[in-house]
């Protein structure tokens, strides 16, 4: 949507009111009470039951049981030390995530690679393996992460339990069902990869969309703002979106919610009988012009050799862009105005308290997230504030590994007295 030349709108009525502070309670997020008692030690820690009762609105009681429950699967800790007055009543022992007994592993799959990593209960990445597909096919490439996970684990795992398996990938996933649906720029189609990876790793695995995967990754460990509703927009390889709320992700009855990659962002976007321009990347639905066609990392890497850089790859063109290149740049400007039009659209459809970007130029370098924020303040008719409402990535450096280890936490978080084999064989 473009504005009236005069670039006039309506005043708002009142500032915006802040829907949530540091000291008030969450939304609940989570799927179980237990959960919400997890969460806001996540949140909080070290935290007293007193404090978890009064931000979950549960019972003393109820909280008291939770924590029980916890602290024996060791999923949470006590604190030596005490907090509160001295002297005034029972002491307070205070609460936080115990990082010392478990990990998750997560695996994302890319079009020309695959990484394997171990993530600790806080969300931090202990360790990662990233490789290229030898042979993209389904069963090599979801075959081979189970040695390398076995590998990762015997070197940086520290005696620590793999409690579960995440993966997250592009395009069509079906969480309920473990399947990839259709990844075209793989060539895969109902993929059985829960099914696959359990054969072949003993975990117990969670499947889901790599956009869906850092949006709750956002609402769990990244920016506060992201608690009470988020749009992501997935800027890679493959370009897709995620909206978030109340910590529950959105999928929609065909998994396909967030699927963006095809908007037109551009004057040759509605005709599928124009020529593309010149460098750029044929896209599978054959239509140019589109935000795929346009902005993913193949398009822009190929706009980049017709220009005469001499790029081998594309992260050889983001560090010639970050080292000041003129080209190079205004190439990641020209997409940072591309995904600042559709955030634009995005912010207007859905009205979120904030909308995270997962790109790189807008990662790294500040003049293009600046370009984004100034394309959205010109495009949207509800931000009033690009700077707070649009977001870079809380993750920018690690956001495959985390996105695979998010789908595994997301799951754990939201029913962590569920039937976790791991727990069970503890005793």
């Amino acid at each position: 949507m473009v504005r009236p030349p005069d670039n006039r709108r309506p005043a708002p009525l009142a500032p915006p009111t802040p829907l949530r502070r540091a000291d008030a309670a969450p939304p609940v997020r989570r799927a179980s009470a237990a959960g919400a008692v997890l969460g806001t030690i996540l949140d909080h820690g070290p935290v007293a039951r007193s404090t978890v009762a009064r931000l979950t609105g549960l019972s003393p009681a109820a909280v008291s049981g939770h924590c029980a429950q916890l602290l024996a699967r060791g999923l949470i800790r006590e604190r030596a030390q005490t907090t509160g007055p001295r002297g005034l009543g029972r002491p307070h022992i205070p609460l936080e995530i115990d990082t010392r007994r478990y990990l998750v592993a997560g695996s994302h799959i890319a079009v020309t690679n695959s990484t394997v990593a171990l993530m600790d209960l806080r969300g931090r990445i202990v360790a990662q393996d990233r490789r290229p597909h030898r042979d993209p096919e389904p069963e090599q490439v979801l075959g081979g992460m189970a040695g390398r996970l076995s590998g990762l684990t015997a070197a940086a795992g520290a005696g620590r339990t793999v409690l579960g398996l995440g993966l997250a990938t592009g395009y069509r996933v079906d969480t309920a069902a473990g399947t990839i649906i259709d990844h075209p720029r793989l060539g895969w189609r109902d993929v059985p990869a829960r099914d696959l990876l359990t054969a072949a790793t003993g975990l117990p695995v969670h499947v889901d969309s790599h956009s869906r995967a850092l949006a709750r990754a956002e609402q769990l460990f990244g920016d506060v703002s992201a608690r009470d509703s988020c749009v992501l927009l997935f800027v890679g390889a493959v370009v897709d979106a995620a909206f978030a709320t109340a910590g529950t992700v959105h999928r929609g009855p065909r998994s396909s919610a967030g699927s963006v990659a095809h908007l037109p962002v551009g004057s040759l976007g509605a005709d599928r009988h124009a020529r593309p321009p010149q460098g750029a990347e044929p896209c599978v639905c054959g239509t140019p012009g589109c935000l795929q066609s346009e902005v993913s990392e193949p398009s822009v890497l190929r706009r980049a050799r017709a220009r005469g850089l001499p790029v081998a790859d594309f992260p050889d063109l983001l560090e010639l862009a970050v080292a000041g290149d003129e080209v190079a740049k205004g190439l990641f400007r020209r997409r940072a105005r591309l995904v600042g039009r559709v955030a634009a659209w995005l912010l207007d459809m859905f009205d979120p308290e904030v909308l995270v970007v997962v790109e790189q130029g807008a990662g790294r370098m500040p003049e293009c997230l600046a370009e984004l924020r100034a394309e959205v303040g010109r495009r949207s008719w509800v931000c009033d504030d690009p700077e707070r409402s649009v977001v870079p990535s809380s993750f920018t450096g690690s956001v495959l590994p985390v996105a695979g280890g998010a789908v595994a936490l997301g799951t754990l978080y939201a029913d962590p007295l569920g039937p976790w084999p791991a727990f069970s064989a503890a005793g």
